[in-house]
């Protein structure tokens, strides 16, 4: 049980330098770039893991589990965390790493619609907690503050969580590991074909004409440099595989409910790094909405003690 939770702390402190190193390369490289590259990283590294689970568990992986893989890695990799990193690009990284973190409050009504879990009024309180939290961050009476940025945020706490409930139907099939890097490899697949996609001229303008550039000609491997090369090892190798890694080593030590304390170590935590590595301020709105969030996040964890 020590051990368990001692991968929490290393879990929960390196989830929560996801948005700042994000942030620190995000005017350099393109986001789907630094998505592909992350996760490229985080999948080999997991990788030798989820083989030896494999020949562990004795599985024979068919049409089926590819097809699993490819559902896993188009909600996790390509609609997710790809959110999460536009996200990055358009708000202050401390606001992204405290709405994403919402995630397991979003699975409690997931859950309840795909696989007929309970809803409580410890779950309603939780869920009405946390949406006080993210009004407060959002403050709407300030009408200079950029929603884009917030918005995709909550796009990737909520797909985040699509995946998570998905992940949870075959995870005594396959095991975290062998789901995470595969997910991770296949999802990577599929942002390659978007990426290729992106060069398409009938394709690019589309982007262009709607003023989405960041969709347009996406590069491969652009702006990654000298200056910011360990940066992007350090999200791929630290942040993805061995984040995921002590993650799911936690709840192997401990429980799906205990290891879920890395959520609302976060919100409280990456504010206070993104202040001190980036410089960014923490209005008192935001520290009323990380207290609001803590608390729902909280009452969830209790709520599945009990």
């Amino acid at each position: 049980m020590r051990k368990g939770y001692i991968y929490i702390l290393l879990a929960a402190v390196i989830f929560s330098t996801m948005e700042i190193s994000g942030k620190m390369v995000a005017a350099q490289i393109n986001p789907f770039e630094l998505t592909l590259v992350r996760f490229l990283i985080g999948g080999l590294i997991l990788l030798p893991f989820a083989l030896r689970d494999i020949k562990e568990r004795k599985i024979k992986l068919g049409r089926e589990d590819i097809s699993y893989f490819i559902l896993t890695g188009f909600l996790c990799v390509l609609i997710s965390m790809s959110f999460f990193q536009l996200a990055v690009v358009y708000t202050k990284a401390s606001v992204v790493a405290i709405v994403f973190s919402t995630n397991p409050v979003f699975t409690i009504p997931i859950a309840w619609f795909i696989l007929k879990e309970k809803f409580t009024k410890i779950t309603a309180a939780s869920l009405t907690m946390s949406i006080l939290g993210i009004i407060c961050i959002l403050n709407p009476f300030n009408l200079s503050l950029d929603f884009k940025g917030i918005i995709m945020a909550a796009l990737a706490a909520l797909t985040f969580s699509i995946y998570s409930v998905v992940g949870k139907k075959r995870m005594a099939r396959y095991g975290s590991r062998v789901m995470n890097s595969f997910t991770f490899l296949i999802g990577d697949i599929m942002l390659i074909i978007l990426i290729l996609a992106s060069h398409i001229k009938a394709v690019s303008d589309f982007f262009l004409l709607h003023n989405l550039e960041l969709f347009s000609n996406i590069p491969l491997i652009y702006g990654i440099n000298n200056s910011n090369i360990l940066t992007v090892i350090y999200l791929g190798v630290v942040v993805t595989g061995l984040g995921y890694l002590f993650y799911f080593m936690a709840m192997d030590e401990t429980s799906v409910s205990t290891a879920s304390v890395v959520f609302f170590i976060k919100p409280a935590l990456a504010p206070v790094l993104a202040l001190i590595i980036l410089g960014e301020s923490i209005p008192i709105n935001t520290v009323i909405g990380i207290v609001f969030i803590i608390l729902g996040s909280f009452i969830t964890f209790t709520g599945k003690k009990q």
